[in-house]
């Protein structure tokens, strides 16, 4: 019974923050970003104003809801690199996985919703932020998949080169989005040029933070991927 009541008080806990966000996106799309107030947000969901800051503690936060995923997805794309795949090759079969589905998160959040962040320098700000945090989780976890002594420069090299290339591409995403063409040919366009930007980098980290391969058992142990 316990567990019942658990449940269904994180299942309201869920909806009353997908409320939160839906009208927070709403108001922002009709108002914009800047002129809509955590008081309107409040009185279009029907809650408190507190309670609006108790799920998203930044109202930036409100309006990049993925945020989250965002900063964590190219460290956890490298942490869930194949045996013998480097972590240029997890990123790019990431990114070409994120381009099929036309992922928000690679970028594809609609005409209005770009927009928006376009016009308002406080999510233009952020969203520089969030690329800043995202590279610095992708090396420390290059670090920790390399063992690379705590201070070491490589992953954080590695890390700018590989997230300044997921920079560009989100922006390309963006910039398309904002010049009128369909998602469907913005995967169609920016397909090739994500793999000449990948392949720009092959050369120098295509054999960086390889992951071991498993080796056959006996009687003839050989390494897969040799």
């Amino acid at each position: 019974m316990a567990g019942e009541t658990t449940g269904l008080r994180e299942s309201k806990k869920q909806e009353t923050r997908q409320l939160i966000s839906d009208e927070a996106t709403r108001l922002f799309l009709e108002q914009g970003f800047e002129q809509t107030t955590i008081a309107d947000i409040a009185a279009a969901a029907r809650v408190a104003k507190k309670t609006v800051t108790n799920y998203f503690a930044r109202k930036e936060d409100l309006a990049l809801d993925h945020h989250e995923e965002f900063v964590a997805g190219l460290a956890g794309a490298v942490a869930a690199r194949e045996p013998g795949e480097s972590a240029l090759g997890a990123l790019r079969r990431a990114f070409l996985a994120a381009l099929g589905e036309r992922d928000p998160v690679a970028g594809f959040s609609g005409a209005a919703f770009s927009r928006m962040i376009a016009e308002s320098p406080t999510l233009t700000a952020r969203l520089r932020d969030l690329h800043d945090q995202r590279e610095r989780a992708l090396a420390e976890t290059l670090a920790a998949v390399t063992g690379a002594d705590a201070g070491t420069i490589t992953p954080r090299a590695v890390a700018a080169q590989l997230g300044a290339a997921h920079r560009v591409l989100f922006q390309r995403i963006q910039e398309l989005t904002l010049a009128g063409h369909d998602n469907a040919h913005i995967a169609d366009l920016v397909g090739p040029e994500a793999a000449e930007v990948f392949d720009l980098l092959e050369p120098a980290l295509g054999d960086y933070a390889v992951a071991p391969t498993r080796c056959d058992p006996p009687p003839a142990p050989r390494c897969s991927g040799s």
